[in-house]
């Protein structure tokens, strides 16, 4: 595969990563897309093998994910601020911390984002654990296996 075919398969898997945080937009099924579309292109044992695996993994995300009370955005004030710090909160752990580095850094992400709105920590702290009973732990479930499956294929894409 070509590197800007590789380029634009990167793009998708990014997108699908944002689109996670953001609500109504497909995120877990961009990832997959974007994976499917790399292993039709690269078509190795490898790269089959990640694609299902990759599957079954988010098929395992989302009923987890439909088995944890349902988000209710309404009831805290979490804003497209709080999302942007949470994911990016996420993905710096997941690249200092490899793999399980992601759930400290959203949780840190938000709490920053709650610290920097209302100054104290108590206060902080309370919002925190409200956005994460709230809509957290669904976002970061997701978020957590996309991360997974995006950094699979960055390590088979370097293999290979």
């Amino acid at each position: 595969m070509d590197v800007p075919q590789l380029l634009l398969v990167g793009l998708v898997l990014l997108f699908g990563l944002v689109g996670v945080l953001v609500p109504g937009v497909p995120g877990t099924w961009l990832v997959w897309a974007g994976l499917l579309w790399w292993s039709l292109l690269e078509r190795s044992a490898l790269s089959w093998s990640l694609l299902v695996a990759a599957t079954a993994l988010l098929l395992v995300v989302q009923a987890v994910k439909w088995q944890l009370p349902a988000r209710r955005p309404h009831e805290v004030p979490a804003t497209p601020r709080t999302a942007v710090f949470a994911g990016a909160g996420a993905l710096l752990g997941f690249v200092l911390v490899p793999v399980v580095g992601a759930v400290p850094g959203f949780v840190g992400g938000v709490y920053l984002c709650e610290r920097l709105r209302l100054g104290g920590h108590g206060e902080a702290w309370a919002s925190t654990r409200a956005v994460m009973r709230a809509v957290g732990t669904s976002v970061l479930v997701e978020l957590f296996g996309c991360l997974l499956v995006v950094g699979a294929w960055v390590g088979a894409v370097a293999a290979g």
